[in-house]
């Protein structure tokens, strides 16, 4: 039996086959997500000794990686998911093995430009799953691929350092390019999902009934404009904390240890590690109530940030940023789940990428802006205020009829 004909259908996609998607993604998002905090050590080595070019370089992988996702998706869609998801995992071991041997700034620039391209690792395991998944099983496993990500984000800078001592953070990429390798190596041996399409291609907001047709399955708890929207706005009201947290923590608290800092900065995901699956029993039936709360607890906690003067007020609101975090990404999942039936998931899900990593970029543009002209605060405070503007339309009725939310 050919690769193209081995397919799986729905019924028999299981534990394992979503284990083994997350459990590639973290592994290879180990050096996409564990080397960008070290550009201030490693721009150095290419003349640039003030790393005047580390923030501009920390988003460019995300600005190329939004402009080519809703792309690849679509051609996942038409030419296989499974396809397109080794495609990503080999463009990382490129732009990896490429940065790691870079021997100027420019090549090192365009290496970072070819893992935003040719990678979109999230967006394209996210797109298999939808594939082979729906309801509540896709929902779980959109849950377990942020918790992989968050594990990464937690594990990967701090097995970083530690090698630091024996190979420059610069040639770490070149030796973490076996790690996206490896992941393609073990994404072979699945199959490509079945996704069961409907022979018509249509979705619910296409289909004009007729007197034969069965009864119409309900519409999306959602929109795509809105889950894109809120996509976008969750995204931005939690990354702008990121960049500036450790400036904050030194100006609330001078003289912490650079380890308590790494440890506050970890503590949000930390909390969706330990959370999330039971938050997603609790959120599947009500992503509404989930969606409003996670944003609400953001918004606290980031004004929190603002004003903690102690460590214990400090450590309380990273915790409630986690909730929020939790409640947040959790509550997406299902929205997005939900939105992905009757819809090709390569498209959607690379789409909800493009607005993903817009909401980043735009994030960490105000955060560097902000905090350039109104200190360290400043980033805590834009981005709690765009939480608690979107928590106010989340509650706001909707007047259209065809927008439903969960209740």
């Amino acid at each position: 039996m050919s690769a193209q004909t081995l397919r799986i259908p729905r019924n028999t996609f299981g534990r394992p086959q979503v284990y083994a998607v997350a459990g590639c993604y973290f592994v290879a998002s180990f050096a996409a997500l564990g080397l960008p905090p070290y550009l201030t050590q490693i721009l150095p080595e290419f003349g640039d000794r003030g790393a005047r070019w580390a923030g501009v370089l920390y988003v460019v992988p995300t600005v190329f990686g939004a402009l080519g996702a809703p792309l690849w998706g679509r051609l996942a869609d038409r030419f296989g998911r499974k396809r397109l998801l080794l495609r990503a995992q080999l463009g990382l071991a490129v732009a990896f093995l490429l940065a790691g041997w870079a021997d100027s700034l420019a090549t090192f620039t365009l290496a970072l430009v070819i893992q935003g391209i040719l990678g979109g690792t999230f967006a394209a395991s996210n797109g298999y799953l939808g594939a082979a998944l729906e309801g509540p099983a896709l929902s779980r496993a959109l849950t377990l691929m942020q918790g992989s990500a968050r594990a990464a984000l937690v594990v990967a800078p701090i097995v970083v350092g530690a090698l630091s001592g024996w190979l420059s953070p610069h040639r770490q990429y070149a030796l973490l390019a076996v790690l996206p390798l490896t992941a393609a190596l073990l994404l072979a041996a699945l199959p490509e999902p079945d996704p069961e399409p409907d022979p018509d291609q249509r979705t619910w907001e296409e289909h004009t009934p007729t007197a034969t047709d069965p009864a119409p399955a309900a519409p999306p708890l959602v929109p795509l404009t809105t889950l894109y929207a809120l996509e976008c706005a969750f995204v931005f009201s939690t990354v702008i904390s990121f960049p500036y947290l450790i400036a904050l923590v030194d100006d609330r608290l001078p003289g912490t240890s650079p380890t308590l800092s790494g440890v506050l900065f970890a503590l949000p995901h930390l909390c969706y590690l330990v959370t999330a699956l039971p938050v997603h029993s609790a959120v599947r039936d009500r992503p509404r109530a989930g969606v409003a709360l996670g944003f609400a607890c953001i918004a606290l906690g980031l004004a929190g940030h603002a004003v903690a003067a102690d460590l214990p007020v400090l450590i309380a609101v990273r915790l409630l940023l986690g909730a929020g975090l939790t409640f947040g990404l959790v509550s997406l999942s299902v929205l997005a789940a939900d939105c992905a039936r009757g819809r090709a998931p390569g498209g959607l899900f690379g789409s909800l990428e493009f607005f993903s990593k817009a909401g980043a970029v735009a994030a960490g543009l105000a955060a560097a802006v902000g905090s350039a002209r109104f200190g360290p605060a400043a980033p805590v405070l834009t981005g709690g205020a765009a939480a608690a503007v979107t928590v106010l339309a989340i509650l706001l009725p909707t007047p259209h009829p065809r927008i439903r939310w969960s209740r």
